[in-house]
């Protein structure tokens, strides 16, 4: 045997469609995560005595970008942002559409999250349980934050959807 014989393996994986498919993996966990936060956990605070909701809710909002959550929050807001970038200088990729609008909608969460959510939540934290306006306060907090939350949902998981279907397109 005098040739050479070489064998490629290839499991149908490049490096920009592992990126998609990260991506969207972030923006499901991000989804699922915030879906949870409208559909049961701001109801229950909602339940509680505002003595209780408010620092409740408070102690939420200082371990959550300190925890595990934070990575698919970032992951899919920089990982968005990469595809929509990819999507756009590669000549015409099948799924391109999938993916402009995957990451579009990626990077939206992120910014209702960044403009919205976090004001909030850093104002909440100055509001003492006990203050004659904490009920006001909360009540103004919560609606608000709950209706932006659900716009948020929506988005990262149509993020993820849409990164599926652009990954697929593009096999």
């Amino acid at each position: 045997m005098d040739r050479l014989i070489l064998v490629r393996f290839d499991v149908g994986m490049t490096l920009t469609r592992a990126l998609v498919l990260t991506t969207a993996f972030c923006s499901a966990v991000t989804g699922g995560s915030l879906f949870a936060f409208s559909t049961f956990v701001m109801p229950a605070l909602d339940r509680l005595p505002v003595g209780q909701a408010l620092p409740a809710m408070q102690a939420i909002n200082v371990a959550a970008p300190r925890g595990l959550f934070i990575v698919p929050l970032l992951g899919s807001a920089v990982g968005s942002a990469a595809v929509g970038v990819l999507a756009l200088v590669r000549a015409q990729p099948p799924g391109r559409g999938w993916l402009l609008l995957g990451a579009a909608a990626g990077v939206a969460a992120f910014a209702v999250t960044a403009a919205y959510h976090v004001p909030r939540n850093d104002a909440l934290a100055l509001v003492q349980a006990a203050s004659p306006e904490a009920r006001a306060r909360w009540t103004a907090y919560a609606v608000g934050w709950t209706r932006w939350n659900h716009l948020r949902t929506v988005l990262a998981l149509a993020s993820a959807v849409a990164l599926v279907a652009g990954a697929r397109a593009d096999r």
